[in-house]
């Protein structure tokens, strides 16, 4: 079974740090774009950051660009993280790992999902 499993969300407080990660359990995924998207209540699902299957080219969100620095391990190029630097309120939202074919997905064109990590900034 192909799956993709966050950890690393919790509660912290604005201007913290803190960082997630998340595992491929296939091999299936080393040709993949790997990344996250977010979605806080009552808004849309939005991207958060992607990193293509090299690990060298990369794209982020409008409103984590600066903060947010993702990161594929060039050991295990099935395993993402994502920095989260400087969080603030507005970055609370459940984070979910995606895997996609393409660099820019839309939420319509990922192909994977995972079950999503709760991430809470308190101010």
């Amino acid at each position: 079974q192909v799956r993709l499993v966050e950890s690393g969300g919790g509660l912290v407080q604005a201007g913290d740090s803190l960082r997630l990660s998340c595992a491929a359990s296939a091999r299936a995924f080393n040709n993949y774009a790997m990344g996250w998207f977010r979605q806080a209540p009552g808004k849309e699902r939005e991207i958060v950051a992607v990193v293509d299957w090299s690990g060298r080219s990369t794209y982020y969100g409008d409103s984590v660009k600066g903060r947010f620095a993702i990161s594929r391990d060039s050991a295990l190029d099935m395993v993402v993280y994502l920095q989260m630097n400087s969080l603030k309120p507005e970055d609370t939202a459940v984070y979910y790992c995606v895997a996609s074919k393409i660099l820019r997905p839309t939420k319509e064109s990922v192909d994977y999902w995972g079950q999503g990590t709760q991430v809470t900034v308190s101010s």
